[in-house]
């Protein structure tokens, strides 16, 4: 049995949707962000940096999205989402797990929060980076399933997908979104058309993006 703590629409959606896809029991326990419970002494136990979301893995609670994405699909290799060591993708698929979470990832939370590396006077100036940062990453990634095929490592659907799904979905209201990239917008629409993704909407009662 898995718990995750969770929140709609934040980092915890690709950990979420692979817990579905799995099949696995888990229990969900949803963190008002806007509320403070991030903030509060009993989840800092769990995760000191109170940040979503936060997976218990036998017993011990474990952090950072990419991270828990890529130890479900290897505790689960039946499913095929991992990549195993041996495979001729696996250090490529490592690799653009770690792109992912610290790079684009990074960018992203310099978007969305400009006033944090360098406070409220440089918020237009890091607002600015972040979006050309994210826009090359968004290339590079475009570049990679226009080679690949029909997702990030040619027809076989791993952890990273469930990641970049996620993270495709937070550039949907940037002035440039994703899915204007054409290679992106065609995975995309892949990626969303899995049942899973329904019922993980469901349960996070989102609809934007659908």
């Amino acid at each position: 049995m898995y718990t995750l703590y969770w929140s709609p629409g934040t980092a915890s959606l690709c950990v979420h949707w692979m817990l579905i896809e799995l099949g696995k029991p888990h229990e969900l326990v949803k963190v008002d962000i806007e509320a403070g419970e991030h903030r509060k002494p009993e989840y800092l136990k769990l995760n000191p940096g109170g940040v979503i979301p936060t997976l218990i893995v036998d017993g011990a609670p474990l952090s950072e999205a990419a991270a828990l994405c890529m130890i479900l699909a290897e505790r689960h290799p039946e499913a095929g989402f991992a990549v195993p060591i041996g495979d001729a993708q696996r250090a490529a698929y490592v690799s653009w797990l770690f792109f992912l979470s610290n790079t684009l990832q990074t960018a992203y939370h310099n978007w969305f929060h400009p006033d944090q590396p360098a406070g409220q006077a440089a918020v237009e100036a890091v607002k600015a980076f972040a979006r050309r940062r994210i826009e090359a990453c968004l290339e590079r990634m475009d570049r990679q399933i226009a080679r690949s095929g029909s997702y990030l490592f040619a027809d076989r659907v791993t952890a990273a997908d469930f990641v970049t799904t996620m993270l495709m979905r937070w550039a949907r209201n940037m002035p440039k979104p994703a899915t204007e990239w054409p290679a992106i917008a065609a995975y995309v629409k892949r990626m969303k058309a899995r049942p899973s993704f329904r019922t993980l909407y469901e349960r996070e009662g989102l609809t934007e993006w659908a």
